[in-house]
């Protein structure tokens, strides 16, 4: 569970169709761009504005760190994680957690 002190948020980067995508899962921010490189470095910085944001802002829910990511965007997450091979229609760049510091 995300704190306003700690937590962690799973990413992935990934090309659907001719777009790269990244997605911060916990908190349903998605970025896109033409190279996966320049995705990678708008999600962090999004990351960071939205973690700084609601340090600022004081607010005392961990909802809005602890959302529920869109089903697709899970299912993704899990068949990477699993290491298994399984037919996905997207070429994953990288998928990780980021730890909030």
């Amino acid at each position: 569970m995300n704190t306003l002190q700690k937590g962690s948020v799973r990413t992935i980067i990934f090309k659907d169709k001719e777009t790269w995508v990244g997605v911060a899962l916990e908190f349903n921010i998605v970025e896109t761009g033409d190279d996966p490189r320049e995705v990678l470095f708008m999600l962090d910085e999004a990351i960071r504005g939205y973690v700084e944001s609601a340090r600022k802002s004081k607010i005392r829910t961990t909802n809005i760190l602890n959302q529920i990511a869109d089903i697709e965007y899970e299912n993704l997450w899990k068949n990477l994680e699993s290491k298994k091979p399984v037919k996905s229609p997207y070429e994953v760049y990288s998928f990780g957690k980021t730890v909030l510091a």
